[in-house]
């Protein structure tokens, strides 16, 4: 049976293009059969890939590998919706939260591939419900990292108010709100100042952006609850965006509802370390401070310390 793999890549950089043959030589001589998403990179690989297809082999894949940063696996993510295909993220960016190996173990993530030796991993995504004024039929969304609504011009405020479960909450002018998966937690919801969630956390994180209130901090809310944006009748207009990438307009009188999906992302994992690693790896957190260097040199250098000899240790 033939072993499929489709890879999606920033075909406008060098190093991605490097990296792109790269996988294409070893992906092939581990037996796999090769496409590529980007019909205009497919075109210019010529004969090494004629196989290329588009969506439509997505499906007919075990795995899409990724090469790129976080934006690029986002941008793939829209490729494997809906479907049971994993993604396999080989970071070139430069934290790279989702993806799962760096450009210098490509090799290894081939052969672990070959091997079927990795697992996979499901993360919870949002479904988002737009109700625009004047009756208009709802639209539909669904992200991975989070949807936010922001103001549409630079000079005034945002003008919101927050539901849960259809119950009023607060409201309050501000620059935005963002609403975050566990995934997306270390995202644009954290540079907003919200909690970092571990990704099997089951839940929503609603982020204000520069509130002007006493009461706008960070909310979690439940997996059966939902959170509801309205842009106030007053407000200046608003935008939603979905990722950073998929962009709806939003007229004084909307509403935004977001919940928990049922749809999954399915990520495909090598490495069996902690949550707790990959956050002090890609933040590269200080887990000894300076104080803890401090102290450690305090006792070395004390009378009794390790760097000195004891009453029982002094030399004849």
């Amino acid at each position: 049976m033939t072993r499929r793999v489709l890879i999606v890549t920033h075909g406008g950089r060098p190093k991605a293009l490097a990296a792109l043959q790269e996988a294409m030589r070893e992906l092939k001589a581990a037996g796999f059969e090769v496409a590529l998403h980007d019909d205009e990179l497919a075109e210019e690989f010529g004969d090494h890939m004629a196989e290329a297809r588009a969506r439509e082999g997505v499906v007919e894949s075990e795995v899409v590998m990724v090469l790129g940063g976080d934006g690029t696996i986002l941008r793939a993510a829209e490729l494997t919706c809906g479907t049971n295909v994993p993604l396999l993220g080989v970071n070139l960016g430069h934290v790279g939260f989702l993806a799962e190996s760096e450009r210098e173990d490509l090799r290894a993530a081939v052969q672990r591939l070959a091997k079927r030796d990795y697992v996979v991993e499901e993360r919870t995504m949002i479904d988002v419900t737009v109700h625009l004024p004047g009756g208009e039929e709802p639209l539909y969304g669904w992200a991975i990292n989070e949807a936010t609504v922001e103001k549409a011009q630079r000079q005034r405020m945002l003008e919101v108010g927050i539901d849960v479960d259809g119950r009023p909450l607060s409201s309050f002018g501000c620059d935005g709100v963002v609403m975050s998966t566990a995934t997306g937690s270390t995202a644009h919801a954290f540079s907003g100042g919200g909690p970092v969630m571990w990704p099997d956390v089951d839940a929503v994180l609603l982020v204000p952006l520069a509130a002007h209130a006493l009461f706008a901090r960070p909310l979690v809310i439940g997996p059966h609850s939902t959170f509801t944006v309205e842009v106030r009748e007053h407000s200046i207009p608003g935008v939603l965006t979905c990722d950073g990438r998929r962009r709806i307009d939003l007229p004084p009188g909307s509403r935004v509802v977001v919940r928990r999906g049922e749809t999954r992302l399915r990520l495909a994992r090598l490495s069996t370390a902690p949550f707790t690693d990959r956050l002090v790896s890609k933040f590269d957190l200080p887990v000894a401070g300076w104080r803890d260097r401090a102290a450690l040199e305090e006792i070395r250098s004390a009378p009794d310390g390790p760097g000195h000899a004891g009453p029982d240790e002094t030399k004849e």
